[in-house]
């Protein structure tokens, strides 16, 4: 007879060592990235454009309540420290992580029907009206995608959390790379999924009746959101089953004291903070992130821009960054790492991603398609390189006993940086154009000239982060917390 006190001891801790995920048990659990990927692509994808194209609602409006899920992104620390320490329908991680995902797909579904709401609205006035209906829903919209952005954080930060639980420093890389490998996968089957149930509509092109209405629009897409929504929660429900159960080294890795007294989200913050590699890293993260989105907003206006192309000649730029950043995950988990070593992977992706930018400055000079198809190819293979080899640093400057509370912290540095970047892009490129006036070159140029500086300062504070020291304070720090003497 067991009670809830016991402690395992030496020998049952070798005794009950997990074993090692197989390839097959890591595709499996990549179907939850894949489901995350699907659910991107229906809100930053068809959801956004669907409010601003057909229904004409305010491109504020539609960004702004959009952008609210991201804002939640410091929530990810509390609820990352709240999976380390109290359990969920008797996991750490699992119950986190499929509560999350399916209060994500409910809140998508609910923003939907209010979307529908806005658009009737809109077309029974001929346009966008401010009335009782437009703002009650507006901010019924806006609140259903800060609970979607908290039931995203809900789940994903457990996962990552369990990723750390589930492997050690030798497996990570190649575990990262084809779990974000899938979530990439995840981005493609999306799109075609869209073009599939939307196709047949040509949104905002068909030459004979170029609105669309509100009916029309509505009963494919709910299909559509109906469908996907339903197939995340079974990926994660799938992807994740028994995998907690069978490979978590959560319990052999944490303390016993942890075990026996959960650390509190203050404390856990006390530990996060004990270390100045913490805020290294956090920056670095910054700066990496910055240095890879900043182009996001600017690349697509500069092939129309600079170069002449099509909308659809801009829209395959992506294509060809999505094969490179495929390639360039596969490869770092599986060669480039294992051979030398995290840091330097991350290193020289970063430095491939400033020579990218030089790159794409230089096709703009030549207006050199090739160059600029090309130059991009390159620039997903350097961005691969650079976030598997962050991301897998990422796993090792995090400690058992507070895992879920660092990953909620990475995953807030990543956040911020990636919204502050795109705010960045468009800034930096309305600057240029005020100062280079009808050269429109030269002011796209300083937006990739920036990022390729910020990616050079990335190597800097690399070179600053120290694992061991990492490892050694934190430790210390958790010892600290356990005993109430850490001020």
């Amino acid at each position: 007879m067991t009670t809830n006190n016991y402690q395992p001891t030496d020998i049952d801790d070798a005794i009950s060592v997990p074993p090692d995920l197989s390839i097959f048990t890591i595709l499996r659990l990549g179907l939850f990235n894949l489901g995350v990927g699907l659910m991107a692509v229906l809100t930053l994808a068809v959801l956004n454009r669907v409010m601003i194209t057909e229904l004409a609602i305010p491109a504020s409006i539609a960004a702004g309540t959009l952008a609210l899920s991201q804002l939640v992104a410091p929530i990810r620390v509390w609820l990352g420290q709240l999976s380390d320490g109290k359990k969920l329908f008797g996991f750490h991680r699992t119950g986190y992580i499929r509560t999350g995902i399916v209060m994500a797909g409910v809140t998508i579904l609910i923003a939907v029907q209010l979307v529908w709401i806005l658009g009737t609205n809109i077309e029974v006035n001929n346009g966008w009206q401010w009335n009782p209906v437009t703002i009650g829903t507006s901010v019924g919209l806006g609140i259903m995608f800060i609970l979607h952005g908290i039931a995203l954080g809900a789940s994903s930060t457990p996962f990552t959390a369990l990723l750390v639980d589930i492997s050690e420093e030798e497996s990570r890389s190649k575990i990262v790379a084809t779990i974000w490998s899938m979530l990439m996968v995840g981005i493609v089957i999306g799109g075609i999924t869209g073009n599939v149930f939307l196709g047949s509509l040509a949104v905002g092109e068909m030459e004979e009746n170029p609105l669309i209405s509100v009916a029309d629009l509505q009963t494919p897409i709910n299909m559509l959101f109906l469908l996907v929504a339903g197939v995340v929660v079974i990926l994660a429900f799938v992807g994740t089953w028994n995998i907690e159960k069978k490979y978590s080294r959560f319990h052999l890795r944490a303390s016993n004291e942890a075990r026996e007294q959960n650390i509190g989200l203050r404390q856990a913050l006390r530990v996060l903070t004990s270390s100045r590699q913490t805020a290294i890293f956090f920056f670095f993260l910054m700066m990496v992130t910055t240095s890879l989105f900043m182009q996001e907003s600017v690349l697509e206006p500069y092939g129309g821009d600079v170069f002449g192309m099509g909308i659809g000649e801009t829209t395959l730029l992506n294509s060809f960054w999505g094969v490179g950043i495929l390639l360039g995950y596969s490869a770092t988990g599986f060669l480039v790492i294992p051979r030398i070593g995290k840091k330097n992977a991350t290193r020289i992706g970063c430095l491939l991603v400033a020579i990218c930018f030089v790159l794409i400055i230089f096709a703009g000079l030549t207006q050199n398609e090739s160059i600029l198809k090309g130059t991009m190819v390159l620039f997903g293979i350097a961005a691969g390189i650079t976030t598997i080899g962050s991301l897998s640093l990422m796993l090792d400057l995090t400690i058992a006993e507070t895992a879920g509370t660092f990953v909620g912290a990475w995953g807030l540095s990543q956040a911020m940086a990636r919204g502050i970047a795109i705010a960045l892009g468009g800034w930096v490129l309305d600057i240029g154009k005020f100062i280079f006036g009808s050269n429109l070159w030269l002011a796209y140029s300083s937006v990739f000239f920036c990022e390729a500086l910020v990616a050079l300062g990335a190597i800097v504070l690399l070179n600053k982060v120290n694992i061991k020291e990492f490892k050694e304070s934190t430790r210390k720090a958790t010892e600290l917390v356990m005993e109430g003497d850490l001020d």
